[in-house]
Protein backbone atom coordinates (compact mmCIF):
# COMPACT_ATOMS: atom_id res chain seq x y z
CA UNK A 1 0.00 0.00 0.00
CA UNK A 2 1.06 3.57 -0.72
CA UNK A 3 0.42 6.16 1.99
CA UNK A 4 0.36 9.83 0.98
CA UNK A 5 0.14 12.71 3.46
CA UNK A 6 -0.38 16.41 2.81
CA UNK A 7 0.23 18.17 6.12
CA UNK A 8 -0.66 21.83 6.39
CA UNK A 9 -0.70 24.22 9.30
CA UNK A 10 -4.20 23.17 10.39
CA UNK A 11 -4.68 19.56 9.32
CA UNK A 12 -3.16 16.59 7.53
CA UNK A 13 -4.98 14.87 4.67
CA UNK A 14 -4.08 11.20 4.25
CA UNK A 15 -4.66 8.96 1.28
CA UNK A 16 -3.80 5.24 1.16
CA UNK A 17 -3.97 3.58 -2.25
CA UNK A 18 -2.71 0.55 -4.10
CA UNK A 19 -1.30 0.12 -7.60
CA UNK A 20 -2.74 -3.41 -7.67
CA UNK A 21 -6.33 -2.72 -6.58
CA UNK A 22 -8.99 -0.02 -6.32
CA UNK A 23 -8.62 0.29 -2.54
CA UNK A 24 -8.68 3.91 -1.35
CA UNK A 25 -8.66 4.91 2.29
CA UNK A 26 -8.91 8.57 3.27
CA UNK A 27 -8.69 10.21 6.70
CA UNK A 28 -7.57 13.43 8.37
CA UNK A 29 -5.56 14.34 11.44
CA UNK A 30 -4.08 17.51 12.88
CA UNK A 31 -1.29 19.39 11.11
CA UNK A 32 2.26 18.21 11.88
CA UNK A 33 4.49 21.23 11.54
CA UNK A 34 7.62 19.95 13.36
CA UNK A 35 8.32 23.43 14.70
CA UNK A 36 5.22 23.18 16.89
CA UNK A 37 4.74 19.49 17.68
CA UNK A 38 6.82 16.62 19.08
CA UNK A 39 7.41 13.15 17.67
CA UNK A 40 5.39 11.37 20.39
CA UNK A 41 2.48 13.77 19.80
CA UNK A 42 2.53 12.96 16.08
CA UNK A 43 2.60 9.20 16.72
CA UNK A 44 -0.28 9.45 19.20
CA UNK A 45 -2.37 11.57 16.83
CA UNK A 46 -1.84 9.25 13.84
CA UNK A 47 -2.84 6.20 15.90
CA UNK A 48 -5.90 8.03 17.21
CA UNK A 49 -7.09 9.06 13.73
CA UNK A 50 -5.97 6.12 11.57
CA UNK A 51 -9.04 4.11 10.53
CA UNK A 52 -9.16 0.47 11.61
CA UNK A 53 -9.20 -0.79 8.02
CA UNK A 54 -5.76 0.70 7.43
CA UNK A 55 -3.30 -1.82 8.82
CA UNK A 56 0.00 -0.09 9.56
CA UNK A 57 1.99 -3.18 8.53
CA UNK A 58 0.48 -3.07 5.02
CA UNK A 59 2.07 0.31 4.21
CA UNK A 60 5.19 -0.19 2.08
CA UNK A 61 5.66 3.32 0.66
CA UNK A 62 5.14 6.68 2.40
CA UNK A 63 5.17 10.10 0.73
CA UNK A 64 4.87 12.83 3.36
CA UNK A 65 4.61 16.49 2.32
CA UNK A 66 4.52 19.00 5.15
CA UNK A 67 4.35 22.69 5.99
CA UNK A 68 7.44 23.73 7.93
CA UNK A 69 9.21 20.47 7.08
CA UNK A 70 12.56 21.79 5.89
CA UNK A 71 15.42 19.43 4.91
CA UNK A 72 16.72 19.75 8.46
CA UNK A 73 13.49 18.12 9.65
CA UNK A 74 13.43 15.24 7.14
CA UNK A 75 15.23 12.73 9.42
CA UNK A 76 12.91 13.61 12.33
CA UNK A 77 9.76 13.09 10.24
CA UNK A 78 11.03 9.82 8.74
CA UNK A 79 11.97 8.43 12.14
CA UNK A 80 8.59 9.45 13.57
CA UNK A 81 6.57 7.90 10.73
CA UNK A 82 8.54 4.65 10.92
CA UNK A 83 7.47 4.27 14.54
CA UNK A 84 3.90 3.81 13.30
CA UNK A 85 4.43 2.22 9.90
CA UNK A 86 7.16 -0.22 10.85
CA UNK A 87 7.14 -2.21 7.59
CA UNK A 88 7.58 0.76 5.26
CA UNK A 89 10.37 0.09 2.75
CA UNK A 90 10.47 3.61 1.30
CA UNK A 91 9.80 6.88 3.16
CA UNK A 92 9.93 10.13 1.19
CA UNK A 93 9.74 13.48 3.00
CA UNK A 94 9.36 16.87 1.32
CA UNK A 95 7.99 20.37 1.82
CA UNK A 96 4.31 20.99 1.10
CA UNK A 97 5.35 23.15 -1.85
CA UNK A 98 6.38 20.03 -3.76
CA UNK A 99 2.96 18.54 -3.02
CA UNK A 100 1.29 21.55 -4.61
CA UNK A 101 3.55 21.30 -7.66
CA UNK A 102 2.90 17.61 -8.23
CA UNK A 103 -0.84 17.96 -7.59
CA UNK A 104 -1.33 21.00 -9.84
CA UNK A 105 1.25 20.44 -12.56
CA UNK A 106 1.98 16.73 -12.57
CA UNK A 107 5.22 16.41 -14.51
CA UNK A 108 5.01 19.77 -16.30
CA UNK A 109 7.19 22.71 -15.32
CA UNK A 110 5.57 25.86 -13.97
CA UNK A 111 4.68 28.10 -11.04
CA UNK A 112 2.81 26.82 -8.00
CA UNK A 113 1.38 28.51 -4.92
CA UNK A 114 -0.24 27.50 -1.65
CA UNK A 115 -2.91 29.79 -0.21
CA UNK A 116 -4.48 28.11 2.79
CA UNK A 117 -3.88 28.66 6.48
CA UNK A 118 -0.37 29.68 5.40
CA UNK A 119 1.14 30.77 2.09
CA UNK A 120 4.04 29.53 -0.01
CA UNK A 121 5.22 29.56 -3.62
CA UNK A 122 7.86 28.01 -5.84
CA UNK A 123 8.96 27.26 -9.37
CA UNK A 124 8.85 23.63 -10.53
CA UNK A 125 10.92 21.91 -13.18
CA UNK A 126 8.52 19.01 -13.68
CA UNK A 127 10.27 16.81 -11.13
CA UNK A 128 11.56 18.90 -8.25
CA UNK A 129 10.77 22.31 -6.80
CA UNK A 130 13.26 25.00 -7.68
CA UNK A 131 13.44 28.64 -6.63
CA UNK A 132 11.39 29.49 -3.53
CA UNK A 133 10.83 33.05 -2.32
CA UNK A 134 10.27 32.41 1.38
CA UNK A 135 6.87 33.44 2.74
CA UNK A 136 8.57 33.94 6.15
CA UNK A 137 5.71 32.32 8.03
CA UNK A 138 2.91 33.72 10.16
CA UNK A 139 4.88 36.24 12.20
CA UNK A 140 6.95 37.84 9.44
CA UNK A 141 4.88 37.25 6.34
CA UNK A 142 2.37 34.73 4.89
CA UNK A 143 0.69 37.51 2.91
CA UNK A 144 -2.46 36.29 1.17
CA UNK A 145 -3.04 33.37 3.53
CA UNK A 146 -6.01 32.67 5.78
CA UNK A 147 -3.88 33.44 8.83
CA UNK A 148 -2.87 36.76 7.30
CA UNK A 149 -6.51 37.68 6.53
CA UNK A 150 -7.58 36.90 10.09
CA UNK A 151 -4.58 38.71 11.57
CA UNK A 152 -5.34 41.84 9.53
CA UNK A 153 -8.98 41.84 10.56
CA UNK A 154 -8.16 41.34 14.24
CA UNK A 155 -5.54 44.10 14.12
CA UNK A 156 -8.05 46.47 12.52
CA UNK A 157 -10.63 45.53 15.14
CA UNK A 158 -8.28 46.17 18.07
CA UNK A 159 -7.33 49.55 16.58
CA UNK A 160 -10.97 50.31 15.64
CA UNK A 161 -9.66 50.80 12.11
CA UNK A 162 -12.92 49.81 10.40
CA UNK A 163 -16.42 51.27 9.93
CA UNK A 164 -18.62 51.14 13.04
CA UNK A 165 -21.08 48.65 11.51
CA UNK A 166 -18.19 46.35 10.60
CA UNK A 167 -16.65 46.81 14.05
CA UNK A 168 -19.87 45.63 15.69
CA UNK A 169 -20.21 42.69 13.28
CA UNK A 170 -16.61 41.57 13.78
CA UNK A 171 -16.82 42.02 17.55
CA UNK A 172 -19.85 39.73 17.70
CA UNK A 173 -17.99 37.11 15.64
CA UNK A 174 -14.77 37.29 17.66
CA UNK A 175 -16.36 37.21 21.10
CA UNK A 176 -13.20 38.46 22.83
CA UNK A 177 -12.07 41.86 24.06
CA UNK A 178 -8.77 43.41 22.97
CA UNK A 179 -6.73 42.06 25.89
CA UNK A 180 -8.10 38.55 25.41
CA UNK A 181 -7.27 38.62 21.70
CA UNK A 182 -3.71 39.73 22.35
CA UNK A 183 -3.31 37.07 25.03
CA UNK A 184 -4.54 34.32 22.68
CA UNK A 185 -2.26 35.40 19.84
CA UNK A 186 0.86 36.00 21.91
CA UNK A 187 0.68 33.28 24.56
CA UNK A 188 -1.50 30.42 23.32
CA UNK A 189 -0.40 27.68 20.89
CA UNK A 190 -1.14 27.90 17.14
CA UNK A 191 -2.04 31.59 16.78
CA UNK A 192 -1.93 31.08 12.99
CA UNK A 193 -4.81 28.63 13.19
CA UNK A 194 -6.73 30.96 15.48
CA UNK A 195 -6.44 33.82 12.99
CA UNK A 196 -7.07 31.62 9.94
CA UNK A 197 -10.41 30.38 11.23
CA UNK A 198 -11.87 33.82 10.51
CA UNK A 199 -11.18 33.58 6.77
CA UNK A 200 -14.54 31.83 6.42
CA UNK A 201 -16.29 34.73 8.19
CA UNK A 202 -14.53 37.20 5.90
CA UNK A 203 -15.65 35.20 2.84
CA UNK A 204 -19.25 35.21 4.07
CA UNK A 205 -19.20 38.99 4.41
CA UNK A 206 -17.46 40.13 1.23
CA UNK A 207 -20.81 41.56 0.06
CA UNK A 208 -21.77 42.97 3.48
CA UNK A 209 -19.38 45.93 3.43
CA UNK A 210 -16.55 47.05 1.08
CA UNK A 211 -14.15 46.68 4.02
CA UNK A 212 -14.02 42.90 3.59
CA UNK A 213 -13.36 42.93 -0.15
CA UNK A 214 -10.72 45.59 0.27
CA UNK A 215 -9.04 43.56 3.01
CA UNK A 216 -8.84 40.47 0.77
CA UNK A 217 -7.74 42.38 -2.32
CA UNK A 218 -5.04 44.16 -0.33
CA UNK A 219 -3.81 40.83 1.07
CA UNK A 220 -3.51 39.33 -2.42
CA UNK A 221 -1.84 42.50 -3.69
CA UNK A 222 0.78 42.26 -0.96
CA UNK A 223 1.20 38.56 -1.77
CA UNK A 224 2.18 39.55 -5.31
CA UNK A 225 4.21 42.64 -4.40
CA UNK A 226 6.29 40.93 -1.74
CA UNK A 227 6.54 37.38 -3.06
CA UNK A 228 5.35 36.54 -6.57
CA UNK A 229 6.93 39.48 -8.37
CA UNK A 230 10.34 38.47 -7.04
CA UNK A 231 10.43 35.41 -9.30
CA UNK A 232 12.39 36.05 -12.52
CA UNK A 233 10.07 36.35 -15.54
CA UNK A 234 7.08 35.47 -13.37
CA UNK A 235 4.62 36.72 -16.01
CA UNK A 236 5.70 33.93 -18.36
CA UNK A 237 4.02 31.40 -16.04
CA UNK A 238 0.37 30.70 -15.38
CA UNK A 239 -0.79 31.13 -11.78
CA UNK A 240 -1.58 27.74 -10.23
CA UNK A 241 -2.63 27.48 -6.60
CA UNK A 242 -3.95 25.03 -4.07
CA UNK A 243 -5.65 25.78 -0.75
CA UNK A 244 -8.97 26.89 0.69
CA UNK A 245 -8.20 30.62 0.41
CA UNK A 246 -7.27 30.35 -3.28
CA UNK A 247 -10.35 28.20 -3.92
CA UNK A 248 -13.01 30.15 -2.01
CA UNK A 249 -11.66 33.62 -2.84
CA UNK A 250 -10.97 32.83 -6.50
CA UNK A 251 -13.27 35.62 -7.68
CA UNK A 252 -11.19 38.19 -5.78
CA UNK A 253 -7.87 36.52 -6.54
CA UNK A 254 -8.29 36.40 -10.32
CA UNK A 255 -8.39 40.20 -10.89
CA UNK A 256 -5.15 40.57 -8.90
CA UNK A 257 -3.50 37.75 -10.84
CA UNK A 258 -4.41 39.44 -14.14
CA UNK A 259 -3.40 42.88 -12.86
CA UNK A 260 0.12 41.54 -12.37
CA UNK A 261 0.25 40.05 -15.85
CA UNK A 262 -0.27 36.35 -15.13
CA UNK A 263 -2.90 34.02 -16.56
CA UNK A 264 -5.05 31.95 -14.22
CA UNK A 265 -4.13 28.28 -14.24
CA UNK A 266 -5.38 25.43 -12.08
CA UNK A 267 -6.97 26.32 -8.72
CA UNK A 268 -7.64 23.38 -6.40
CA UNK A 269 -9.09 23.29 -2.89
CA UNK A 270 -6.75 20.49 -1.79
CA UNK A 271 -3.89 18.57 -3.41
CA UNK A 272 -4.71 15.00 -2.40
CA UNK A 273 -6.54 13.86 -5.54
CA UNK A 274 -3.72 15.22 -7.70
CA UNK A 275 -1.11 13.56 -5.49
CA UNK A 276 -2.88 10.20 -5.67
CA UNK A 277 -2.95 10.44 -9.46
CA UNK A 278 0.72 11.45 -9.53
CA UNK A 279 1.93 8.55 -7.37
CA UNK A 280 -0.24 5.91 -9.01
CA UNK A 281 1.34 6.84 -12.33
CA UNK A 282 4.89 6.63 -10.92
Amino acid sequence: MILIADSGASKTDWGCVSRESDVRIRFTSQGYNPNYITGPQIVEDILMNKPAELEAESVKEIYFYGAGVTPLQYPFMEETLRKVFTKAEHVFIAMDTLASCRALLGRKAGFSAILGTGANTCLYDGCNEGLNVDSCGFILGDEGSGAYLGKRMITDYIRHNMPQNVYELVGKELGYNNDELLDIIYTKPFPNRFCAQYAKFIRQNTDTDPYFKELVTDAFTKFFDRIVTHYPDYTTYSFNAVGSVAYYFKDLLEPVVKKYGMEMGVIAKAPMEGLIEYHLEA
